[in-house]
């Protein structure tokens, strides 16, 4: 079912041309052999700047989710490349895989994935502390402002809405500083208010703390607090648009959604 969000968000100018963040060249991934083979991405080359906030959009089966697992090391390709700045994925081993998604990558996900035990400020640096690292004061401050959890840090996940949970997940992609956070379908569990304000939450920390993010999403009205949205269909990149606003989207998935349902 297709959440809705109340606030109406105004359109974003196209940003300019930047570094890339991540980026994929030709990048393949094959399901199965034979008569069950699945072709999830086909040869797919995109890029995702820095300080952008980016939707990957498509119907379902579309690949929308298998190239942000591939982009981020959670899966891995059957050809092309995929980087993380200038480090190529492909070519790491498991560790030092593991190291770079611990040390260079934010994910959230549509299950908070926080551990009862530990209060809101205690699951915002677990990654920190697993890592043996220590959080960066002032940053860590600015992070907790930017999701307005000042006050609820020593509660308890029990303790806090979904839309608070979602908050402490989003203040724990962005404590480590990465250099891009990756969330699937963020909002999928919360209400529309809720969901309305982790949203702008995400899009704040795009625009105020220069992080970068690229989201999967099913909803228009999500994508709209992106600057762009890149959209799949059949495990191909087949539309991008700048800018976008909830109408624009959507117009853009009927005319996607017609196009799968006559090949």
């Amino acid at each position: 079912m297709t959440t809705t969000y109340s606030s109406r968000v105004p359109a974003a100018a196209p940003a300019p041309a930047g570094v890339a963040a991540a980026r994929a060249t030709d990048l393949s991934k094959v399901y199965g052999q034979g008569e069950t083979k699945v072709v999830a991405l086909d040869a797919v080359s995109v890029e995702f700047q820095q300080a952008q906030f980016t939707a990957i959009m498509g119907p379902s089966g579309s690949g929308k989710s298998t190239l942000m697992h591939c982009m981020a090391g959670l899966d891995s390709v059957t050809g092309g490349s995929a980087l993380i700045g200038d480090t190529e994925l492909t070519k790491l081993k498991d560790k030092k895989l593991t190291q770079l998604r611990r040390d260079r990558i934010g994910f959230i996900f549509q299950a908070y994935n926080l551990l009862p035990t530990l209060n809101a400020l205690e699951n915002i640096t677990l990654p920190l502390d697993i890592a043996g690292r220590k959080a960066d004061k002032a940053w860590l401050d600015r992070v907790i402002e930017t999701v307005g959890l000042s006050g609820r840090l020593k509660h308890r996940p029990s303790q806090l809405s979904g839309g608070q949970q979602q908050r402490v997940a989003v203040a724990r992609a962005l404590a480590s500083r990465p250099e891009i956070i990756f969330g699937d379908e963020p909002t999928g569990n919360l209400d529309s208010r809720s969901g309305a304000e982790v949203l702008g939450f995400l899009r704040n920390s795009v625009r105020e703390l220069g992080q970068t993010i690229v989201m999967v999403t099913h909803d228009p009205v999500a994508a709209s607090y992106a600057d762009r949205v890149v959209f799949l269909a059949d495990g191909r990149i087949v539309d991008d648009l700048f800018g976008p606003t909830a109408e624009s989207v959507l117009e853009r998935m009927k005319s996607l959604d017609a196009r799968v349902r006559t090949s």
